[in-house]
């Protein structure tokens, strides 16, 4: 994997059938279909990471939605998340729109690459220790293929821990931190800085628990970390 290319990591990845339970979950998905997508050819397989290869800052997510990514084949695209998060960034001068709803329709990011620590969605969106584990060096060779990136954006608990973990597996010493809302930490010279959020999920949005204000702060913040001002 060290002499691949961003493209060719990403074209692996959606190749990938490592993770017997996931492989299956994600496929019965894709055949069984919800009804109002049932016209739609799904997905199916792993989700690549997307975006500007010339990031400067990488968002990392739990894993794609079983109606949303695993039918579209996009990070957070085609569902509520999504919908949540690229208003957000299209606002804050990260997307060049938006709505994302499908993988041609157009939406490109500006200065962010957007990944998640599974690529296949889990059964009740909660992927097993050993899957993660499986799929991590995916994020670390995303991460090695960033060659500008100065920051993270971790969006929700386990985005944030695996990062973390992800760093200490490949033997550097980052701090013991804490995931809350809007935490931001500084993780040693010649490594990104990371930022926290609550994830855009319908759980968090729907009961008041990230609202569109506090998620506006997340990337505002972020713009200003990127122009120096923070």
């Amino acid at each position: 994997m060290t002499d691949l290319t961003l493209q060719q990591l990403e074209d692996e990845i959606i190749t990938c059938r490592r993770c017997p339970r996931l492989v299956a979950w994600r496929e019965e998905v894709a055949r069984v279909k919800r009804r109002a997508y049932r016209e739609e050819i799904y997905w199916g397989k792993p989700v690549p990471g997307f975006g500007d290869p010339q990031a400067r800052v990488l968002v990392v997510g739990l894993a794609p939605g079983a109606h949303g990514s695993n039918r579209t084949g996009r990070m957070f695209t085609g569902d509520a998340s999504g919908d949540f998060l690229f208003p957000a960034l299209h606002k804050a001068g990260f997307a060049s729109q938006p709505l994302a709803e499908k993988r041609d329709d157009g939406l490109t990011l500006l200065d962010l690459f957007i990944t998640a620590v599974c690529r296949c969605a889990p059964p009740a969106n909660k992927p097993k220790r050993e899957e993660m584990d499986t799929c991590l060096p995916y994020l670390w060779g995303e991460m090695e293929r960033l060659p500008r990136m100065q920051g993270i954006v971790a969006l929700g608990k386990i985005g944030f821990d695996n990062v973390l973990r992800v760093y200490r597996q490949h033997g550097v010493d980052v701090p013991r931190v804490k995931f809350g809302h809007g935490a931001f930490y500084q993780l040693g010279d010649g490594l990104p800085w990371l930022l926290a959020s609550y994830h855009p999920s319908r759980q968090n949005t729907q009961t008041g628990r990230l609202t569109e204000e506090m998620f506006a702060s997340i990337w505002s913040q972020t713009r200003n970390l990127l122009n120096g001002k923070a």
